[in-house]
């Protein structure tokens, strides 16, 4: 992977904390226990979730991203703390850099945060909004850039603990309705 690529997958993993961070740090203290769209999972368990997989991925690979951050006294603290070392480990060229057999073949770890845990954030932003009366829009890049990743998981997707089956969306549905019915979330 080239210096450019490396910074894509900074830039990219940027580009989804933002938007996700601002929602986390808008949730008033008591909305963390809300249900959220994702089944049996408090907009908290989202987070914890978010931060959990990513934190997984990456010592599976041999970056440590330092101690867990203590989802249960401040989720949008938590997160914070976590992006903030993930940004640390892509900053370094060997991460993003890093080879490795993945689900579909051999990938990149820059590859796969673009391709799977970047729409997981986005995704996932808009299931602790839609818990909690956030906002909940996804800008156009954001559903250009998601939809592009979820073509090529293919059936994949519907494994389990991926996304749940998909939903047929409303005739003249918005670009979003579609691909949050797609990734069986509900969106009107």
């Amino acid at each position: 992977m080239d210096t450019s690529t490396r910074n894509e997958t900074s830039a990219r993993y940027a580009d989804a904390n933002r938007p996700l961070t601002a929602v986390l740090d808008a949730v008033p203290g008591m909305a963390w226990t809300r249900p959220s769209p994702c089944e049996g999972w408090a907009a908290r368990d989202v987070v914890r979730h978010l931060i959990d997989t990513q934190r997984d991925f990456l010592t599976g690979r041999g970056f440590d991203p330092g101690a867990a951050p203590d989802v249960d006294a401040d989720p949008a603290a938590a997160w914070r703390a976590h992006t903030s070392a993930v940004g640390e480990l892509l900053a370094r060229p060997e991460v993003p850099d890093t080879g490795y057999d993945g689900w579909f073949g051999p990938t990149t770890v820059g590859q796969t945060l673009v391709q799977f845990y970047v729409p997981d954030m986005v995704v996932h932003r808009w299931d602790i909004a839609a818990a909690v009366g956030g906002d909940t829009t996804l800008s156009e890049v954001e559903l250009d850039r998601t939809a592009e990743s979820i073509e090529s998981w293919g059936e994949a997707m519907y494994m389990d603990g991926i996304c749940k089956p998909g939903l047929e969306p409303p005739a003249g549905a918005s670009r979003q309705v579609v691909l949050l019915a797609r990734m069986g979330r509900r969106d009107w």
